[in-house]
């Protein structure tokens, strides 16, 4: 589940904007995928362990309106296109890979797919696997358009992948607002 839901969300998000920009720039394909699965790893295992400890202060029902609830906005903040601003550049001094995990790192923050992560974790008991499962659907999501470049991204139905990504977490917030076990 958290493969799927990040991996849909991922579309067109910023992040994958990013991968995009630094895949077309430098044109060094490995060290940016390298670059993005640390950084992704890192941001989702801290966000993750957000979502854990919240778990374990609330009590059940009180996490369930909350995670429903988050689930929900997440679900109308992906009908939104994201945009990528500024420049990156590359330091010389620590290369491509460098450049990769801190810009991801930071562009993560804060992110759709982030909070989704921490509302992943929050719902399921199972840590170590929402972790590796919504850094798998950023992989997912990322690492064709490392690939591929521009050349692909024109032919990806962002409006149509945000739509469904949308129902997904709607679903999956009307889901844990009924008490529903996914």
């Amino acid at each position: 589940m958290s493969t799927l839901v990040v991996a849909l969300a991922e579309i067109g998000d910023k992040t994958q904007l990013l991968s995009l920009l630094l895949a077309a720039r430098y044109k060094k394909p490995l060290p940016i995928i390298a670059g993005i699965l640390i950084a992704t790893l890192a941001n989702h295992a801290l966000a993750g362990a957000l979502g854990a400890w919240i778990r374990s202060l609330l009590p059940p029902d009180a996490l369930r309106w909350i995670v429903g609830g988050s689930l929900l906005a997440i679900a109308a903040w992906t009908l939104r296109p994201d945009k990528l601003k500024g420049d990156v550049r590359e330091s010389s001094r620590y290369g491509v890979f460098a450049l990769t995990c801190v810009v991801f790192f930071l562009a993560e923050m804060g992110d759709k797919t982030q909070i989704a992560t921490i509302a992943l974790a929050a719902k399921y008991d199972a840590l170590m696997l929402v972790v590796i499962g919504t850094t798998l659907g950023m992989m997912i999501a990322n690492v064709p358009v490392v690939f591929l470049g521009s050349a692909a991204s024109h032919r990806i139905p962002f409006r149509a992948v945000r739509i469904i990504a949308a129902l997904l977490f709607a679903v999956l917030g009307a889901a844990a607002l009924l008490g529903v076990a996914a």
